[in-house]
């Protein structure tokens, strides 16, 4: 047995800011991919998948009794026994939905009277699939926006206005014909981790003066970036996203390894490119914007770079 293919995502704008109803944009990003498979024969890492399978299905049935989903756990339960287990490319703590990833996969082949992707998405549906996925999710990170999974789900790009405002978003289509701009990826070498990055921020909510900071900054240049992106306006976006790169060096710094505190600042210094967190940060990848990819990447010639973007 193999299931069908789920696909890693780039939340592209809104990381953090969308816990505090800031705007958002996550795309699926085909490079990484993961299905369900069955095997008599499992080596460690299959095995090591197929046990948290194993402890997944027991939340599973834990959280049924909310009524929120249903699902068939015998068949879940019964799969596993014979050597089911998550086959993924897409690399743990590195902020592009592994466990979103196994969540759309789980929900696709077990969810009773599940929402399909070919039916009339309606806003209603969207935000019963983000809840349902928010509730499968917390189970890796202890709480989640359900974004991933619905990323993965779906394989559209969604624009999130607020928490209970989303939709499929119609991204400007890219070509790579004389395009120097670029979104790309940067790996920092690092395994971050979802939880305490989110419990660092939490706390950071307490002080008055982060909160402002968010509101007034982060937020505000968020949003602008994400309607400068969707609206295709380069130079705009560009001029927001150097703010937001700053913002984020000078209060988000247990977010970033410090080896990349220096790197962070040349970017902004020399506009050969801005980095900004990919996902909750402290580790995994890096995301980059630059007007021109070859002048950023001989800026970055120490690492390994991914294009995931043409301008």
């Amino acid at each position: 047995m193999k299931g069908p293919l789920f696909y890693s995502k780039i939340l592209l704008f809104g990381e953090y800011g969308i816990i505090k109803d800031s705007k958002g944009l996550s795309i699926p990003y085909n490079f990484f991919k993961g299905a369900l498979k069955v095997s008599e024969a499992l080596d460690q890492e299959a095995q090591q998948s197929n046990t948290n399978l194993k402890n997944f299905a027991t939340y599973l049935e834990e959280i049924q009794d909310r009524g929120i989903v249903q699902f068939d756990l015998q068949k879940l339960n019964s799969d596993i026994a014979t050597g089911m287990y998550f086959d993924s490319s897409i690399p743990q703590g590195y902020g592009v939905g592994s466990s979103g990833a196994l969540v759309a996969a789980i929900y696709d082949k077990y969810a009773e009277d599940k929402i399909t992707v070919l039916e009339n998405l309606t806003r209603d549906k969207l935000l019963k699939l983000k809840e349902i996925f928010g509730l499968m999710e917390s189970f890796f990170h202890g709480s989640s926006s359900g974004l991933d999974p619905l990323n993965s789900y779906l394989s559209l790009p969604i624009l999130i206005h607020s928490k209970d405002n989303i939709e499929p978003a119609g991204i400007p289509s890219q070509s790579t014909e004389n395009k120097k701009g670029a979104v790309f990826l940067l790996d920092s070498g690092i395994v971050g981790e979802t939880a305490p990055m989110v419990n660092l921020f939490m706390e950071s909510m307490k002080q008055e003066g982060f909160r402002s900071m968010l509101k007034n900054q982060f937020v505000k240049y968020t949003d602008a970036c994400v309607d400068d992106f969707l609206k295709g306006d380069v130079k705009s976006l560009f001029t927001n996203i150097k703010e937001l790169s700053h913002v984020v060096l000078d209060n988000f710094k247990p977010m970033i390894p410090k080896q990349f505190h220096s790197l962070w600042k040349k970017g902004i210094d020399t506009n050969d490119y801005y980095l900004k967190l990919c996902g909750s940060g402290g580790g995994g990848y890096i995301l980059g914007f630059t007007q021109d990819f070859d002048k950023a990447q001989a800026s970055l010639k120490d690492y390994k770079l991914e294009v995931v973007y043409n301008f």
